[in-house]
């Protein structure tokens, strides 16, 4: 059952493929491109409308002709505006910022006017289900956004989403499937919990741990003049001891080397969550720190361009 299904949604993505002809990540929507069905209450209107033309025509009744056809009227004035809602509309959407996996990719979306009628109404339907309701001003353009699940590291595609029209009615409803071409980088989950960095591990290079550093507690000194009172130990004090200066250790040299090696044991997976989250805990604390996976070396370094170049090579590394 589930292969069939599986078949069954390669035929459909075929077929819109050849049908909408996308390319690139700007899409204008054109008559081969919008679909249109009749709603729910569109059904029981037309069952309605089936209703009174019977009996106009058992009894004769011209009154009834008379709001039969301007039902008839109405339901056609309808199709037509709620296809010219969509038709014309332009889409374009650009990279999601990189996210960690188990998040979502927001990709951001441009929907452009070029006409001068207002476009109420239009919703923009998430992979999810979830909807986004949103309304372009006549010339001019609106932003919305589609939040994609990023179960796995690596590049993700934003994939199919639909735009739809309800407006005025809610007697039909037009839409149109989108697939554009733009992607986000996915990084490992770091891992949970405490994650001492790799300081005993052989990660050091040209340094040791010692006090006077940021990073760890390491112990208690008599106060002296011109020490922070950030350092101060406000507790000793509240005991009625003498005041006491905290002393935290950091790293001499300041070098920190986060190896492939240094995480054996581990299964591929947990280990690119273990370099991450030591990347993360590295960059909040301050050190400088390079990264070694095979095939891949990366210069110590610091800052949130050296951050996002080591997490992208965890996202796209092939064990």
């Amino acid at each position: 059952m589930a292969a069939s299904l599986g078949h069954l949604d390669q035929l459909r993505r075929r077929w819109l493929t050849r049908r909408l002809a996308l390319t690139g990540r700007r899409a204008r929507l054109h008559y081969r491109r919008i679909f249109i069905l009749p709603s729910r209450a569109g059904l029981v209107f037309t069952l309605m409308l089936f209703g009174i033309w019977l009996g106009a025509v058992n009894y004769n009744n011209n009154m009834a002709f008379l709001l039969c056809f301007l039902l008839i009227g109405l339901g056609v004035s309808a199709k037509i505006h709620t296809f010219r809602n969509l038709l014309g509309l332009e889409v374009e959407m650009d990279n999601a910022p990189a996210v960690f996996a188990g998040g979502e990719a927001i990709f951001p979306l441009r929907l452009q006017n070029g006409e001068r009628r207002q476009r109420v109404g239009l919703e923009v339907i998430h992979p999810s289900d979830d909807i986004q309701a949103v309304d372009v001003p006549a010339g001019g353009e609106a932003t919305a956004s589609l939040a994609v699940a990023a179960p796995r590291r690596g590049r993700l595609k934003a994939g199919e989403f639909r735009i739809r029209s309800r407006y005025p009615t809610g007697l039909v409803t037009a839409w149109s499937w989108l697939s554009l071409e733009a992607e986000a980088l996915v990084y490992p989950a770091p891992e949970a919990g405490e994650v001492p960095l790799p300081f005993s591990a052989g990660g050091t290079h040209g340094g040791q741990r010692t006090v006077d550093g940021d990073d760890d507690f390491h112990s208690l000194r008599r106060y002296q003049p011109g020490d922070s009172l950030r350092q101060v130990a406000w507790h000793t004090v509240a005991r009625g001891q003498e005041l006491q200066t905290k002393r935290f250790a950091g790293i001499a040299g300041g070098i920190l080397w986060l190896r492939w090696a240094d995480t054996d044991g581990l299964a591929a997976e947990h280990r690119l969550s273990r370099l991450c989250r030591w990347i993360l805990d590295a960059e909040e604390a301050g050190i400088r720190y390079g990264l070694e996976l095979p095939g891949l070396h990366l210069k110590p370094d610091h800052g949130r361009t050296h951050r996002n170049r080591c997490l992208s090579a965890l996202a796209l590394f092939q064990p």
